[in-house]
């Protein structure tokens, strides 16, 4: 192997990579090869999020029987990395390696950086915890005259070779001459290496032989380019031998190298590497004594193509304690929708997986960051994609949408009969007595109220959107200006402390008939100012509901609409004031009591609105404002009608004149207000 061999540490983290072992041991000896691949593998790793669990640096001191070994040993079978890489040739970690072998560690991954090379010695063989290993050799041709060798020599082809003999003999059993060395004529003839076990004898050439094989070569072709050049630039005379010095050799030698001349592995330039190439070997060695060697995988760098990494998974048989592709990780991947979170004082690789905030999602295996979604989507329940949200909003077809719609229908019917009770009986003293014209307008405002209700259903658009809060309050200003004239009326006709003549001319002039045209007036003043500044626009509401985008009609000021509705509270208020001074005037249809009452309910249901539209969202702050349209015209509407009807569906006696005869105050009653 190379000194300066440095894609063997890149060969070795395309391997990691390709298996997503993040948490790995590694094994170095303690010379410059060690530091050099450390230095190498350190920073290949740690670029590609790989870490090391443990480092052991094998000292040249150590021996089979070290007390240093053992120990190390111990943190190897203790590691929870289940991947081990051993760099160094098989010197330099043999004692290692036999202690491995003796202690059967059946549950690690061991890649190794050299072949290891099983003989007949007990104490080297790989029983079984070398079993499924991967293993890095430098790639080279295949040597066919050489297995054809191998596959055809015996003693007998080669009987100077006094070798041969003892290898049969120790091999095949055959008896031979210690005298002679040679074999004697009772061995199998066709007995052959190619036949032996693979842990026994394996013809194939290893690492060292093919190192080797290329060195012969090229020192052969180096003095022979040399001769023929000494023979071209000076003449021998026959018999006489050429002479020369070992210097003379090094140019020759270096130019055959770097022509290809000679099969090799790579092309070498200045102590380092321009192409290197590798092969992926996994080692089988099981049943034990198997001791096959099976290529897997390639690995190449070149200067033009960079990189090349393939690998066979179906064919690697792992280590027996194994039953799948073995995992090796510091801690376990964080799936998606989670995130790593680094664990204080301890290696990147070892990390808690934290699930994703609100909204947020992570789609890939690992990721340090969650990221947000728009707000046009919403992370699914696994937080692992977002999802496109589904516009929304206050629909009729919707259980609440459709329970709103029906009440302010019910409430408008209902409202209408009324009114066609009161025009068909407007001539009864208990209509007249109550300003019939106001009664009109009061029913016919709330009538309109009920069903301006309606706009806040539906998908909103921008000229609903104005007419919402506008409608609400003009109508709710009517609405409240009438019952504010009904009750002022009242007053002025029995509470008036001016003189008779300026009460008289206040109630044929009909003065508090003009409360409601003045009230109005300034309401439509408040409302044009507030859609000249800052209209009501169409909005979406992204947060409100999960999964949903809820248009909604955003009221532009809040200003402005506190305005109308502090407007709409002076009015109450005034109501409230002038209803209460009149509850207990003689009369025999005052409705001050219920007009007071009435502006009770109205204030609970804006007071109870206020706090609660501000603390609700969407489509629930819409049906909130609806209900307290309904609720308060239905209060205003049963509170003030329904005694009246009552009387003149129900007790049509009492609605007499002969019945209001009896009454003090009665007869001048009638007049005033009629």
């Amino acid at each position: 192997m190379s000194p300066k061999d440095t894609s063997l540490s890149l060969a070795i983290v395309f391997l990691l990579l390709q298996f997503r072992w993040s948490w790995v041991g590694l094994i170095i000896p303690d010379d410059h090869r060690g530091t050099q691949i450390l230095s190498d593998l350190r920073g290949n790793m740690e670029s590609h999020g790989i870490c090391i669990a443990f480092l052991i640096i094998i000292s040249s001191a150590w021996n089979a029987f070290s007390n240093e070994l053992w120990k190390n040993m111990y943190k190897i079978e203790e590691s929870s990395a289940n991947v081990i890489v051993i760099y160094g040739d098989i010197i330099s970690v043999q004692g290692l390696m036999r202690h491995i072998a003796q202690l059967l560690v059946t549950w690690k991954v061991w890649v190794l950086s050299s072949s290891w090379d099983v003989d007949t010695h007990s104490d080297y063989f790989m029983v079984e915890s070398f079993h499924g290993s991967l293993i890095f050799s430098h790639h080279h041709e295949e040597m066919v005259e050489f297995m054809n060798f191998v596959q055809t020599v015996n003693p007998y082809k080669y009987p100077e070779d006094n070798y041969l003999p003892k290898f049969w003999f120790l091999f095949f059993k055959c008896s031979f001459s210690e005298f002679n060395c040679q074999l004697l004529e009772n061995c199998q003839p066709n007995a052959s290496l190619d036949l032996l076990p693979r842990h026994h004898f394996d013809p194939a050439m290893n690492e060292e032989g093919y190192n080797i094989y290329n060195a012969v070569y090229a020192v052969a072709y180096s003095i022979h380019e040399m001769n023929l050049q000494q023979i071209q630039t000076q003449p021998y005379a026959k018999g006489e031998e050429m002479v020369f010095s070992q210097w003379q050799l090094h140019p020759f030698l270096k130019n055959t190298i770097m022509r290809s001349h000679v099969r090799r592995h790579t092309a070498t330039h200045r102590g380092g590497n321009l192409d290197a190439q590798y092969d992926i070997l996994n080692f089988w060695n099981f049943p034990s004594g198997l001791g096959l060697k099976v290529k897997v995988g390639t690995y190449s760098l070149s200067a033009q193509q960079g990189p090349q990494f393939s690998l066979c998974e179906q064919m690697i048989q792992w280590p027996t304690g194994f039953t799948k592709i073995p995992q090796s990780v510091c801690s376990e991947s964080c799936r998606p929708g989670f995130r790593k979170a680094a664990q204080e004082g301890k290696a990147v690789c070892c990390f808690d997986c934290i699930p994703c905030a609100n909204n947020e999602i992570s789609n890939e295996t690992d990721m340090d960051q969650c990221v947000k979604c728009p707000e046009s989507h919403y992370a699914n329940p696994e937080k692992s994609h977002c999802l496109q949200k589904s516009v929304s909003f206050l629909a009729y077809d919707e259980p609440l949408g459709m329970a709103l719609t029906i009440t302010a229908l019910c409430f408008s019917l209902l409202i209408a009969m009324v009114l066609v009770v009161f025009v068909k009986h407007r001539d009864t003293p208990i209509v007249k007595a109550n300003n019939r014209t106001l009664s009109y307008i009061l029913l016919l405002t709330l009538f309109i109220c009920l069903l301006s209700s309606l706009l806040f259903i539906g998908q909103p658009n921008t000229t609903t959107c104005i007419l919402q809060q506008t409608a609400f309050g003009i109508l709710f200003t009517v609405a409240l200006s009438t019952v504010l004239a009904k009750a002022t009326t009242v007053v002025i006709a029995f509470k008036a402390t001016v003189p008779a003549r300026m009460v008289r001319w206040l109630m044929v002039s009909r003065a508090p008939n003009f409360i409601v045209p003045i009230c109005t007036l300034i309401q439509l003043i408040i409302c044009g100012i507030w859609l000249v500044t800052s209209p009501p626009f169409i909005d979406q509401d992204t947060q409100a509901e999960h999964g949903h985008i809820i248009i909604v009609c955003n009221m532009g000021s809040t200003f402005a609409f506190h305005t109308v509705l502090g407007y709409l509270c002076s009015l109450g208020l005034g109501s409230y004031t002038m209803a209460f001074l009149s509850r207990n005037l003689p009369d025999t249809f005052n409705e001050a009591k219920f007009l007071s009452f009435s502006m009770q309910v109205f204030f609970c249901v804006w007071i109870t609105f206020l706090p609660v539209y501000h603390s609700t969202k969407g489509k629930v702050m819409v049906a909130m404002e609806v209900f307290s349209i309904l609720a308060s015209s239905v209060a205003l509407f049963g509170l003030i009608f329904a005694p009246k009807c009552y009387i003149i569906l129900l007790r049509p006696e009492k609605n007499s004149c002969h019945s209001v005869r009896h009454k003090k105050h009665s007869r001048r009653t009638i007049n005033l207000f009629t």
